[in-house]
């Protein structure tokens, strides 16, 4: 487990983390495995035994004793075993029961900001990432304050679409918070600026969701109108997850038009209707490509597919984007098309998009009426 791990130069760093954290254990914690990273990042997995009520506190004191080493820059804690993800958050709170269970906290309670919108697909292979760091960055070019939370703990690629794959997050000094990567003004999260890029994440669902909820959590979002979280592909824990403990403002779903696409992008439609988080409409990627010498269209993965699944469903068509080589290039380059090519046609209509999902998120926001009745 976690063998990719560099770890420190001096080998007796992992053997310092263990004897300090050794008290804190008590008779409901083990150490299963400790690495550090050769810049100071030490990731320590820890099995729950057996249930205890101060389980929670716990990990708060390992945490800070572990920081206490000389040479460590940033602690993680990842629990096994037994654990539930509730434990993370408090020892008298308990999981969720079923998928439709409602967020239990507000997004001030776990330091998110007012907004959060969540970018889905069924499957991979759709451009869900590309579209999701297109539509950040249009919504910051719109004039909001915007962060991306890249919540593919297994294949991150938000730093490399962002331009900065080298980056590493650093601690905040005074609130203990990791500081999001600043790129191409946004602020953003993701595993790739803990671990290195090649780094194989071999990691079971508990140890996955205890790190994204640490990301969630331990993250400095302050300062951030709009949160925009770009999820794995599929209908797995993480997105449960993320559902039952993140009050979600909206749901984005990205396809392409083909049917094998449509197919799944049904179930990603159908896991925020079960998890009552309001869907703010489909997005169809690679819908049609123009030649750029002739000006010939071809519908390489059909055409209206998503549209017309959007209309059967009831939901909105936020806008189409087309199969085009300068997105894919831009993209590949870490100069996302918005900010590479502001004038294109291509960059328009991920503003026009933006533009959508503001709008469709004033009414999902939009409080209730009150009703009076004179006596």
């Amino acid at each position: 487990m976690f063998s990719f791990f560099k770890r420190k130069n001096t080998e007796d760093v992992p053997l310092v983390l263990r004897q300090r954290i050794a008290p804190f254990l008590g008779n409901s914690l083990r150490i299963d495995d400790i690495r550090v990273t050769a810049d100071g990042q030490a990731m320590i997995v820890v099995v729950v035994t057996a249930d205890a009520p101060d389980i929670a506190e716990r990990f708060h004191q390992i945490e800070k004793a572990a920081a206490t080493v000389a040479g460590i820059r940033n602690v993680m804690v990842i629990p096994t075993g037994e654990t539930r993800p509730s434990s993370l958050d408090s020892p008298s709170q308990t999981a969720p029961k079923s998928p439709s269970t409602a967020p239990s906290k507000a997004p001030q309670d776990l330091g998110l900001p007012p907004v959060v919108i969540a970018v889905a697909s069924g499957k991979g292979g759709v451009g869900k990432s590309t579209v999701a760091v297109n539509l950040a960055l249009a919504l910051s070019s719109l004039g909001k304050r915007v962060g991306l939370l890249d919540a593919d703990i297994y294949g991150p690629s938000v730093p490399r679409l962002l331009g900065v794959p080298d980056r590493k997050v650093v601690p905040d000094e005074n609130g203990g918070k990791l500081e999001p990567i600043l790129a191409q003004g946004i602020k953003s999260m993701s595993m790739g600026f803990l671990v290195e890029e090649q780094a194989a994440m071999i990691w079971r669902g508990p140890m996955v969701q205890s790190a994204l909820l640490q990301m969630i959590r331990d993250v400095n979002w302050s300062g951030v109108d709009i949160l925009v979280m770009d999820l794995p592909p599929g209908t797995g824990d993480i997105h449960l997850t993320l559902a039952q403990r993140v009050p979600l403002s909206g749901g984005v779903v990205v396809s392409t038009p083909q049917d094998i696409a449509l197919i799944d992008a049904r179930k990603g439609l159908d896991l925020f209707q079960k998890v009552s988080v309001p869907i703010l409409g489909i997005i169809e990627n690679m819908s049609t490509y123009c030649c750029p010498n002739c000006g010939h269209r071809e519908d390489i993965f059909g055409a209206g597919g998503a549209k017309a699944e959007a209309e059967k469903l009831g939901v909105p068509v936020l806008g189409d984007i087309p199969l085009h080589r300068r997105i894919r290039e831009l993209s590949d380059a870490g100069t996302p098309i918005v900010v590479a090519e502001p004038d294109s046609p291509q960059a328009e209509e991920y503003r026009a998009i933006a533009t959508r999902v503001l709008a469709e998120l004033s009414v999902t926001q939009k409080p209730a009426p009150i009703i009076r009745i004179d006596e």
